[in-house]
């Protein structure tokens, strides 16, 4: 049921009225976003989604844009248009407005498991960037900056964009027992080895692909949230794998579409370290066993 506009800020109210010239007439607040407050808003011209934060950091929105307007140009999957948005400034909430999509139930579970899985497929083997992995900018993984600094090569950027960012947070905040720190730098310092048989390539990523990030729209999804960047596509796949909720088969149909190398399934755990110790440093000592797991399965491969 749509509620009267008071769910929203007035000035959120007011600004989204100006940038996109129609008047809103109800909200409905939504549940569910770990960062955000979201709500489904009726304009004159037909339901939008607006996400907002009330001590947003800086730029979080113009990347969340950024992003999927990356992945939209690709033509590959399904993301919601960008309509408008604002970053923090003194006095102005920040905000993201795009379009509304209707979640609808499949008509063949089997035709969406396909149509997903082959789209996802279609985005890792038609985007590649010559200048190596990252990105020009950094973005954000919920409200953890992300750093997108270039590497030439895999190994490099992994170890030191991805982990031992999220290793410094987690040693801030205390999460890190001396075991779980000496697992994790045995990890970092035999990453070479541990990745020297994967010929990486850097393919754009939607970056935070987990079940709660892609919307069902009948036999078609459409991704949302995206952290995107380029990267090595067994990142993404592990990621996939990690928590489940994604429909059976989906790992099987996205192979048979893009052969993942025979290494994966042993690479997996090492790939999944880096979400692992975001959730550690979101969520606190609930992920610290699953860091361990992934660490100690990684250091099998030696």
């Amino acid at each position: 049921m749509s509620h009267p506009l008071g769910v929203l800020p007035r000035t959120l109210q007011q600004a989204l009225e100006d940038a996109l010239n129609t008047q809103l007439v109800s909200a409905t607040l939504l549940s569910g976003g770990m960062v955000n407050q979201a709500a489904r808003v009726e304009a004159q011209d037909g339901p939008i989604f607006v996400k907002w934060h009330e001590d947003a950091p800086s730029g979080l929105f113009a990347a969340e844009a950024n992003g999927l307007c990356a992945l939209g140009v690709t033509n590959t999957i399904r993301v919601p248009q960008v309509l408008t948005f604002r970053d923090a400034a003194p006095a102005a909430l920040a905000y993201l407005a795009l379009e509304y999509i209707e979640e609808r139930r499949p008509a063949d579970q089997a035709v969406f498991t396909s149509n997903f899985a082959e789209a996802l497929a279609a985005l890792h083997r038609s985007t590649f960037s010559p200048d190596g992995f990252g990105l020009p900018e950094d973005n954000y993984l919920g409200t953890l900056r992300q750093i997108n600094t270039p590497h030439a090569h895999w190994p490099t950027f992994y170890r030191d964009c991805r982990l031992l960012p999220q290793i410094e947070i987690a040693q801030q905040r205390k999460l890190l027992p001396p075991d779980r720190e000496r697992l994790l730098m045995q990890v970092i310092d035999n990453l070479e080895t541990l990745l020297s048989d994967l010929e990486a390539k850097p393919c754009l990523l939607h970056g935070d692909l987990w079940s709660g990030n892609f919307l069902t729209v009948g036999n078609e999804a459409a991704v949302i949230d995206p952290a995107v960047y380029y990267g090595e596509r067994e990142i993404e796949m592990a990621f996939v794998e990690l928590f489940g909720g994604f429909p059976p088969g989906f790992i099987e149909t996205y192979s048979a579409a893009y052969p993942l190398d025979a290494g994966y399934v042993q690479r997996r755990p090492l790939h999944q370290l880096y979400y692992l110790l975001v959730h550690l440093n979101y969520f606190g000592e609930t992920y610290g066993p699953n860091v361990e797991r992934s660490c100690q399965l990684t250091l099998q491969i030696l």
